[in-house]
């Protein structure tokens, strides 16, 4: 039996707060003891870069998946939704669970609040965020709002809303909940999942690992969450289909009703007519096949419009 274990992780205090969850849990489930060691990636360097530009090609597991392969490390500790959907060879998806609130948060100051507006701000406010999904919705809800690049961690990011960088902040809910972030003086909205769609596999933890440590998984599958399993392969199926990593400007959510069928929501922002004129596509399907759902998605969000 695998007694102790070396696990990768970013440094933010999000990414080790996230690793301390499956450190305790396999401690105290598995008796497995553990050790971290913590990983610079590309993108805890480059805090200059427009982080749209940066979604989607691995910038936040490239080094530690690295590290993995080269037998530094036995396993890592990644949110979900950093991950790309076709992983380097050698490596799998050892467990996904602990699931957090998957829905959007909305942090604004005082002097921008606007009650009746579309997103509770008045018209013309700043918004910070980098997520091109994230900025595609805010766009077709109010197109009325600038929006403003926005790089650093949690802490820092609502730091700078309470310094003035900007009137609004859109944040995962998952970081704030397990952080635990003071957010006193500010108005805070949990936007409503289904008219503001979050990442694929957001408010996920998984658990990364070489194939080849046979004993190393078959204790780790003892974590996942066949529950939250079925959620994030629709969801990241979905995203798989567009070869585009976390980069595209799609939101999707599922969930399994208590008969056991399957439900997948999404919206994509499409460019019709390549005019530059822009759509926001919504699906809702239900059905009891994975694939055949996440193929009728992919059809209706792609599908050419006739004129």
């Amino acid at each position: 039996m695998v007694r102790e274990i070396i696990i990768g992780s970013r440094g933010s205090e999000l990414a080790l707060k996230q690793v301390n969850i499956i450190r305790e849990y396999i401690s105290n489930n598995l008796e497995i003891s553990s050790t971290v060691k913590v990983i610079e990636t590309g993108g805890d360097r480059d805090q200059q870069s427009p982080f749209i530009e940066m979604e989607g090609i691995a910038f936040f597991t490239k080094e530690i998946e690295e590290a993995l392969l080269r037998n530094e490390i036995d396993i890592a500790v990644h949110s979900l939704k950093d991950m790309t959907t076709t992983l380097p060879e050698g490596l799998t998806i050892a467990a996904v669970g602990f699931r957090e609130d998957r829905r959007e948060l909305l942090l604004l100051n005082a002097s921008a609040h606007e009650e009746s507006a579309p997103l509770f701000l008045k018209s013309g406010s700043v918004i910070g965020t980098s997520s091109a999904r994230r900025r595609s919705q805010i766009k077709h809800i109010d197109p009325s709002l600038k929006l403003k690049d926005v790089r650093g961690n949690v802490p820092t990011r609502i730091q700078k809303l309470r310094d003035g960088a900007y009137d609004a902040l859109i944040i995962a809910a998952a970081g704030v909940n397990r952080l635990d972030v003071d957010l006193s003086g500010l108005g805070v909205y949990r936007l409503r999942q289904e008219s503001f769609l979050p990442a694929a596999g957001q408010g996920v933890l998984a658990i990364e690992s070489r194939k080849s440590d046979t004993e190393l998984n078959e204790a780790l599958a003892e974590i996942n969450d066949d529950i939250v399993s079925a959620e994030v392969q629709l969801e990241r199926g979905l995203l798989k289909k567009f070869n585009s990593g976390c980069s595209l400007p799609l939101g999707v959510i599922s969930s399994i009703g208590d008969n056991g069928e399957y439900r997948l929501q999404a919206v994509l922002d499409v460019e019709p007519d390549g005019d530059g004129s822009h759509e926001l596509r919504r699906i809702d399907l239900y059905g009891t096949d994975p694939q055949e759902i996440v193929e009728e998605a992919y059809r209706s969000l792609t599908a050419v419009k006739v004129s």
